[in-house]
């Protein structure tokens, strides 16, 4: 029987091949290497590993510095608005003259948004303590980001000036400005900073869940 040539089509194939799968074994080899040394060292499986590589959402690699940088840039969290629409009052009156004669009074309809949250670009790297797959975060307080009117929706009602009296201009901006106190004091009254502070501390601890922690303690 004749050897084989070894420059035939067969055995030129046959050698890219085994070369081929020489690489793919070496790779999943080295994976599986990796994927049992990060199970052993920190609980991240194999599979999890493989998640990663195809662009999944697990991260554990999150330190101190890369997570107050990520939390900072949230800065000013908006977590929850407080609306309101209420009659608002305003008068002028003359010592000397009754109302009739020389008074100015002007009722407002106004309509009105308190919005408040949390201002993360005040967090300190203090405030932050990462360990391992473990987080705990102190958060600054909750407060109140603006208190403003909706110009749209607010209108004067009703004004009247007094027989011998013209119309204030004046009135109608103080008006304005003490509806916006009342705003904000009902939004107060009614508890928007705890509210606030408990849908921030909600949407960060979703936040670092999805980056891998596994306990996370918002203080």
């Amino acid at each position: 029987m004749t050897p084989a040539d070894p420059k035939s089509p067969r055995a030129t194939t046959s050698r890219p091949f085994r070369w081929l799968t020489g690489i793919l074994t070496g790779v999943l080899l080295a994976m599986l290497v990796i994927g049992t040394a990060l199970w052993a060292f920190t609980g991240f499986g194999l599979f999890e590993f493989s998640r990663m590589l195809r662009g999944g959402q697990v991260h554990i690699s999150v330190d101190q510095p890369t997570l107050i940088h990520q939390i900072r840039a949230l800065q000013r969290l908006e977590t929850v608005g407080y609306t309101m629409d209420k009659i608002i009052s305003g008068e002028r009156e003359n010592p000397i003259l009754p109302r009739l004669l020389a008074g100015d009074r002007l009722l407002l309809v106004v309509h009105g948004e308190v919005i408040a949250g949390m201002d993360l670009s005040k967090l300190q790297p203090s405030d932050v303590v990462v360990s391992g797959r473990s987080v705990s975060i102190h958060l600054p307080p909750a407060e109140i980001f603006t208190t403003r009117l909706d110009n749209a929706k607010t209108r004067v009602y009703s004004r009247d000036t007094g027989l011998f009296s013209t119309a204030d201009p004046n009135l109608e901006g103080e008006v304005r400005q003490e509806a916006e106190r009342q705003l904000q004091a009902a939004a107060l009254q009614d508890g928007i900073l705890k509210t606030a502070d408990k849908n921030a501390r909600q949407t960060l601890t979703s936040m670092l869940t999805g980056l891998g922690f596994r306990n996370v303690e918002i203080r």
